[in-house]
C-alpha cells in the first residue's frame, strides 16, 4: 500500500455493529411484588449481569419526596439514572404518572449515543397516563436505529386504541430504519398481538421461536403474556425469560431478553 492510499483510509471509522442485546423490564418502581421490599440496589446488580446494550425500563420511578425520606437506600438521583450507573452512557426518560409526591414513567438505558427522544402521551381517559418513549439511537453502521419503550393500559378498549397509535408512529419512521419495541403491553387476551402480528413488517421474537409470546406475569408463576419484544427489519435470536433467581423476587414481572441482528 502507499502513502498516498494510507490517506485516504479512515483512522478513527468506528467499527460496524450488528448485533444488540435488549433487555426488557417492568422494575415496579423498584419494590418487590405487594410493595413488601424495596430492592432497587439489588435489580441494578441483576440488570448489570445480563450486560444488555438497550435496556427498556417501565414503571421507573423519577422523583418521589416522600419515598427518598422514607427508605435509606433510596438514591439521590432518579431510578433510571442509578440503573444507569457508569454502564449505560446514555438514558431517556418518558414521565407518563404524575402525582403529588413524585412522578414515574418509561426510561431506556443505551450504550450507544441517543441522538434524540421524545414521549409520546396515549393515555386515554381516566386516572391510567401512558406513553411511548420514542428515541433514536446513533448506532455505528446505520443510518438511525429506533428503540420504542412501551408501557399500555390495564383495559381492552384503551389498549386498542394505544396500539393504533403505535403504529401510526411506526408509519411515520423510515421504510428500512431497525426499529426494537419492547415493553408492558398488558396484552393477556392477545388481542393486541393477533393486531400487530397482521402487519407483516413486524415479529415478536418469542412468538417466532417459541410459537407464542412469553409468559411473564406474575413473577413467581408466571401464566399471562404481558411483556413483548416487536422488531422490524432485524431479526431476534436466542429470546430468553429471566425466571430464575433473582429475577423472580425483583419486581412483579419477569424480565426478557433477546439479540437482536440488525
Amino acid at each position: 500500500m502507499t502513502s498516498d492510499s494510507l490517506k485516504s483510509v479512515p483512522l478513527n471509522t468506528p467499527t460496524a455493529i450488528h448485533r444488540l442485546r435488549v433487555l426488557t423490564v417492568n422494575t415496579h418502581k423498584g419494590f418487590t411484588a405487594l410493595n413488601r421490599r424495596f430492592i432497587l440496589p439489588e435489580l441494578r446488580e441483576a440488570v448489570r449481569s445480563t450486560s444488555a446494550d438497550l435496556v427498556f425500563l417501565q414503571e421507573v420511578v423519577g422523583e418521589h419526596e416522600r419515598h427518598s425520606s422514607r427508605y435509606n437506600e433510596w438514591p439521590q438521583m432518579s431510578q433510571y439514572e442509578f440503573l444507569a450507573d457508569s454502564m449505560w452512557s446514555d438514558f431517556a426518560y418518558g414521565r407518563n404518572a404524575v402525582y403529588p409526591d413524585g412522578h414515574h414513567g418509561n426510561a431506556l438505558l443505551s450504550k450507544y449515543p441517543i441522538r434524540e427522544f421524545r414521549n409520546l402521551d396515549v393515555s386515554i381517559t381516566g386516572p391510567e397516563r401512558r406513553g411511548l418513549l420514542h428515541c433514536v439511537l446513533d448506532v455505528p453502521g446505520h443510518a438511525e436505529v429506533h428503540a420504542i419503550c412501551v408501557h399500555l393500559s390495564l383495559l381492552e378498549s384503551h389498549r386498542q386504541l394505544q396500539l393504533q397509535l403505535l403504529c401510526q408512529l411506526l408509519e411515520s419512521l423510515p421504510d428500512d430504519a431497525p426499529v426494537i419495541i419492547a415493553g408492558d403491553f398488558n396484552d393477556w387476551q392477545l388481542q393486541g398481538n393477533a393486531a400487530l402480528a397482521r402487519r407483516d413488517y413486524l415479529h415478536e421474537a418469542f412468538e417466532r421461536h417459541h410459537g407464542r409470546p412469553a409468559k411473564t406475569y406474575p413473577a413467581r408463576f408466571p401464566l399471562l403474556r404481558l411483556d413483548r419484544i416487536y422488531l422490524r427489519n432485524a431479526s431476534s435470536h436466542n429470546p430468553r425469560i429471566l425466571g430464575n433467581k433473582p429475577w423472580t423476587h425483583l419486581s412483579d414481572h419477569l424480565p426478557l431478553a433477546v439479540e437482536v441482528h440488525l
